[in-house]
């Protein structure tokens, strides 16, 4: 039987030229399509090929994260998740309202791969594996960017559960401020490679290309009490804290999408990426430190105790804990 897929976004935008590709491949395609909107969307959003849910219709979800979840906040994209439980998902395709999906984009998606593999190597910067440039991701710690990850040639090829797997992003990847200040753009990733991280090895994954099947949905949980640069990224280091403990791999392949970037202000981005370029790694540290169980059954107690040393360490404020606990409670209705 075929897997259910479902594409989601937030977006403060009209139906641009991004959001109307994906919706008419997902009308191609057989995909379901949920667009959740803002404060500054527009409020006459229409767009054939997907369902839009305004302020106002989130608020009569019955769901209790959308009752209490900041308006002018990224992590408004957990009710779309939530909602594409409720219709049934088994993969969830995080997507940016910016992004524009190639063909391949497209073909189906398998969570079971022989793939060449890094494991318990510390901080890698995956685009390594992808382009000969000076480039890293978001995210990635500054005093690791010039060393090198283990030669693609050295890594052994074997089968790995890939439950998340982020595909790249060409023409505007998703690069800090400190890269978009310095270096150039646009850039395409010219090199065919599939990588997966096993346990032990670190690197940020984005919300712009991610496709996440129905085993790791609690992971998709995007807090909203830190900058907006930080938010997928921290969830990304919680999201790969948890999946060790569950023989689970994350997976990198090449461009399925690329980006035509809404407009930035660098500087503006800089001061939201500075809790990032400080504290990175010593939170992936303290996430090392917990006694995460794994297993499906202990899946959100996982994902309380990873947020909750967040928290206690000031990385977050204490709101994101009852903000957290209102998404576990929506999730016991949709996640079996």
């Amino acid at each position: 039987m075929q897997e259910k897929s479902v594409i989601v976004v937030t977006s403060i935008s009209g139906p641009n030229r991004s959001l109307q590709s994906v919706a008419r491949g997902s009308i191609e395609g057989d995909y379901h399509f949920i667009v959740i909107g803002d404060v500054l969307t527009p409020s006459d959003f229409q767009m054939q090929g997907c369902d839009f849910y305004s302020l106002e219709q989130q608020r009569q979800l019955g769901s209790k994260f959308a009752e209490c979840c900041p308006t002018r906040c990224y992590a408004r994209k957990n009710i779309g998740y939530v909602l594409a439980m409720r219709n049934g998902a088994d993969i969830i395709i995080d997507m940016d309202d910016d992004c524009i999906p190639y063909e391949t984009f497209w073909s189906p998606r398998q969570r079971i791969k022989h793939i060449a593999t890094v494991e318990g190597a510390g901080w890698v910067n995956i685009y390594r594996y992808f382009s000969k440039a000076h480039i890293w991701p978001r995210g990635f710690p500054l005093n690791q960017i010039r060393s090198s990850p283990p030669p693609i040639e050295s890594l052994v090829v074997v089968e790995r559960d890939c439950v998340i797997q982020q595909g790249l992003v060409n023409k505007n990847p998703d690069v800090d401020a400190i890269y978009r200040l310095l270096l150039p753009l646009p850039h395409d990733f010219m090199i065919e490679n599939r990588v997966a991280l096993g346990k032990g090895t670190w690197c940020p994954f984005n919300s712009q290309n991610t496709t996440w099947w129905s085993d790791a949905f609690p992971l998709l949980y995007l807090p909203a009490y830190c900058s907006f640069r930080m938010s997928d990224i921290w969830r990304s280091f919680v999201a790969q804290r948890i999946a060790w403990e569950n023989r689970w791999s994350i997976a990198f392949h090449k461009p399925t999408v690329c980006q035509e970037r809404s407009g930035h202000d660098l500087m503006q981005d800089f001061a939201e990426e500075v809790p990032g370029y400080l504290h990175n790694e010593r939170i992936c540290e303290e996430l090392m430190k917990l006694p995460i169980k794994g297993g499906r059954q202990n899946l959100t107690a996982d994902l309380s105790l990873c947020y909750e040393i967040l928290v206690d360490k000031g990385w977050l404020k204490e709101a994101e804990l009852d903000l957290l606990r209102a998404w576990i409670e929506d999730l016991e209705s949709v996640w079996p």
